[in-house]
């Protein structure tokens, strides 16, 4: 398809805008559990790379990355499973793994962070696809790599756009970390009281449990019991996941198929993965209203890789192998904290399954036990922790709409057909989500 530039832009393909393309190959290097931060492919995602889970050896470093050291503002690029995931190394010192490339523009040539969201477009990602070979593993060689061509503006103009889209995704990071803040801030105060049970502790041991007010306290025993499980605090109860929540099983919903134009989109588990339905498969819009998902619902995949998470990608439809977990007498940070802890164990019983995609049953529902206290101290902990939950939920929300109006950017400015000429554009001067969308 051919693309009209504006007549000042150029189209160059990677090898004459590089000053560096490094393809990271070879023997994997030795494995420690702690060091240097290892970068592997399958933890760049979405245009950022999530916390290492491997590590190197500070004496391997040197030997494994003497193909050349990435420098901080490169660009890092996923050669295979999957092709394509783009994100932007900062100041740490880092080593790459395999099928991990990095991308260093040439000075008064091509911006780095200009070059992270012109990696990212779909402009170059379907160039990736379209070079790409392979069957079940789809990867790009070095030689087809450098033939992709990028619209290279002036460089003011590069750096504009970076700006732009860089703020975008400024602010969405920091909802991130703020809501990783928030849901630790819950979680240790769900963990001492409801599962270490450290008032009732201090209590039994004749002192005033920390951090609380006295009529908090009161609510607290000053003993514990003997159960199948333990110690417990007196008058609390064991109670299965089961009782204390409904776990509603999704649809087959291939059997669904919507009727006309209007729609769901299917939440299966790699939406749950994502935190969207962009790109999914499609159900009715008729089905049983039980099964559709709305902003602020608790999901919790049985399946595959178990995960739990407060649903925040829009109105969709409710797929096999995923339950909606919800309750009418607790509310759902506590069922969403006891299917944290208790996650590990579900873990282990799914890995444990001699099927390729191991699971858990509703059994171990039942034989999954949870702590409950009084009615009053959930009530009195609640006004603690759900504004916590409500803050987590507006934050995703906004990174949602903030991620949409960047993707709706980013094709505009990458082919020119918004243009910011000057280094002081502002997001204020540019469409709103509404006008692009009719653009």
């Amino acid at each position: 398809m051919e693309i009209d530039f504006p007549t000042d832009w150029k189209l160059l393909p990677l090898e004459k805008c590089m000053s560096s393309i490094i393809d990271y190959r070879g023997k994997s290097p030795r494995k420690t559990t702690f060091g240097i931060p290892l970068i592997t492919a399958k933890i760049v995602k979405n245009g950022r790379i999530l916390p290492p889970e491997e590590y190197i050896a500070p004496e391997d470093y040197d030997v494994w990355m003497r193909r050349g050291l990435p420098q901080p503002g490169d660009v890092i690029m996923t050669t295979e499973a999957p092709l394509g995931e783009i994100a932007q190394l900062d100041s740490k010192k880092i080593a790459l793994a395999q099928r991990l490339i990095t991308l260093r523009g040439k000075p008064n040539v091509l911006d780095n962070n200009y070059l992270k969201f012109a990696m990212m477009s779909e402009f170059v990602q379907d160039e990736l696809k379209a070079r790409a070979t392979g069957t079940t593993v789809i990867g790009i060689r070095q030689s087809e790599l450098r033939k992709i061509e990028l619209p290279i503006p002036p460089l003011p103009e590069q750096r504009a756009i970076a700006r732009i889209l860089g703020t975008l995704d400024d602010k969405i990071e920091l909802n991130r970390r703020m809501n990783e803040t928030l849901e630790a801030m819950a979680r240790a105060l769900f963990k001492s009281w409801f599962v270490d049970f450290d008032p009732v502790r201090a209590k039994a041991e004749g002192r005033e449990p920390a951090g609380m007010d006295a009529e908090t306290a009161a609510l607290f025993p000053d003993s514990f019991e003997e159960t199948e499980l333990g110690e417990v605090p007196k008058g609390w109860e064991l109670k299965s996941l089961d009782e204390i929540a409904d776990f509603l099983n999704g649809l087959a919903m291939q059997k669904f198929p919507p009727e006309s134009e209007d729609f769901l989109p299917v939440i299966k588990i790699a939406e749950l993965h994502r935190g969207n339905t962009i790109g999914s498969d499609r159900a009715s819009s008729n089905i049983d209203s039980r099964y559709i998902i709305k902003d602020g619902d608790l999901l919790f995949s049985w399946s595959g890789s178990l995960e739990v998470c407060i649903w925040c990608g829009g109105k969709g439809a409710l797929n096999q192998h995923l339950f909606k977990v919800s309750s009418t007498e607790y509310p759902m940070w506590f069922l969403y904290f006891w299917l944290k802890e208790l996650l590990p164990e579900f873990q282990l019983i799914a890995a444990g399954k001699a099927t390729t995609m191991g699971h858990i049953q509703r059994s171990h529902l039942s034989e999954a036990k949870a702590a409950t206290p009084i009615a009053p101290l959930i009530e009195r902990v609640n006004v603690i922790i759900e504004p916590l939950f409500k803050s987590i939920i507006k934050n995703n929300l906004e990174s949602r709409s903030l991620s949409s109006i960047r993707d709706a950017l980013l094709p505009r400015l990458l082919l020119g057909e918004i243009r910011v000429r000057g280094t002081e554009k502002s997001l204020e001067d540019l469409p709103s989500k509404e006008k692009l969308a009719t653009c």
